[in-house]
């Protein structure tokens, strides 16, 4: 069966592959109210809508640092704000040439008769939600479902309601108009090596992938959004090159070539982690036919928050630590990168068991 090709068919192409432009990558500054809420407790700030405004604002128009992105996710209420002079957020991106995006999906839900196996909901009104994302600027959209390592898990069940559902979301995405990231996260939390997090990441990957060929969707027209391959979180460390060889050999083994490019979840490493990880996997002498780029939350913001405390006078310092970032995260989807950029702040774990969004 052919993919689906809708009305927006080369549109969706053209900005999945301008999203996956070697050198360039995405913010994750979706944070639901809720997790937002924990970032500024951190450092001491209320959860008001107006701080909320100001920690994106800060982020979106930082000097020079637009230049390394090519697209950033929004939460629903961040979509429709405004800049403190009154300008729209989306048109602040649009105008750097950032495509802004938009998480669609409500969290995750229990799935009944298992040990804790989640699946993520937000069925309800997608397509007319994605319509009007579409109108309000957003060309893409995230979708994250969660699985977990554990003695019996994941459970089939769970990979194919995960993986099912990841297909479901990426076709209404695509019949309004905006690029689907398909992100099945399995979790870092546990004991386990890295042999076992590579099979398992292979079975969810190939699950997903049989879901989306099913479903007919236009894989020229998506992103993938996965976890690296690494140890379990109660487990030894192992080297950045390790890393990359695993999860570059999974990924070759699953993800097909119509796919422009894949953008990695930092899931809880330190920001120099993540960074130093994504360099070795594109110094990987394989054959990789996508961008392997970054889609960082909390690897792209934890140093900056920090410097900025909330206070007005710390915003020109905020600011330059995120250049810091996004400039360390383009130069290592060249593989390029050296290491050491941002010091302390960067090697700070941001290890969050059972991690929500």
């Amino acid at each position: 069966m052919s993919a689906f090709v809708g009305k927006y068919a080369e549109e969706l192409i053209k900005n999945a592959k301008y999203i996956a432009t070697p050198g360039k990558g995405i913010l994750a500054a979706d944070e639901s109210t809720g997790t937002i809420g924990k970032r500024l407790a951190s450092i001491n700030v209320e959860n008001i809508e107006t701080n909320r405004r100001e920690l994106r604002e800060l982020l979106f128009t930082s000097p020079n640092a637009l230049a390394y992105l090519s697209g950033v996710i929004l939460f629903e209420e961040t979509l429709y704000q405004k800049t403190s002079d009154g300008k729209p957020f989306v048109e602040v991106l649009e105008e750097n040439n950032v495509i802004p995006g938009i998480k669609v999906d409500k969290g995750t839900v229990d799935i009944a008769g298992t040990k804790g196996e989640t699946t993520t909901q937000g069925f309800d009104s997608l397509g007319a939600r994605c319509q009007q994302y579409y109108k309000a600027g957003a060309r893409f959209a995230k979708w994250r479902a969660v699985l977990k390592i554990g003695p019996n898990e994941p459970s089939e069940l769970a990979i194919q309601q995960n993986a099912q559902g990841l297909a479901r979301y990426a076709i209404i995405c695509q019949e309004n108009g905006l690029v689907p990231i398909v992100e099945p996260e399995v979790l870092t939390d546990g004991n386990h090596d890295i042999n076992k997090c590579a099979a398992v990441t292979e079975t969810v990957l190939a699950a997903v992938y049989k879901a989306l060929n099913d479903h007919h969707v236009l894989l020229e027209g998506t992103l993938l959004k996965p976890n690296m391959v690494t140890p379990g979180s109660d487990s030894p460390k192992v080297a950045a090159e390790v890393i990359a060889e695993y999860t570059v050999t999974a990924l070759r083994r699953t993800v097909p070539p119509a796919v422009p490019g894949i953008v990695f979840l930092s899931g809880g490493q330190s920001e120099e982690e993540a960074t130093l990880n994504l360099n070795a996997m594109n110094k990987l002498d394989v054959v990789k036919p996508w961008t392997l780029s970054f889609s960082f939350g909390r690897a792209l913001q934890q140093s900056t928050l920090k410097t900025w405390g909330g206070k007005k006078e710390n915003v020109k310092a905020a600011q330059e630590a995120f250049l810091a970032r996004c400039k360390a995260n383009s130069v290592a989807t060249l593989g390029k990168y050296t290491g050491g950029s941002g010091g302390a702040l960067a090697s700070e774990s941001l290890y969050v068991k059972g991690y929500k969004y």
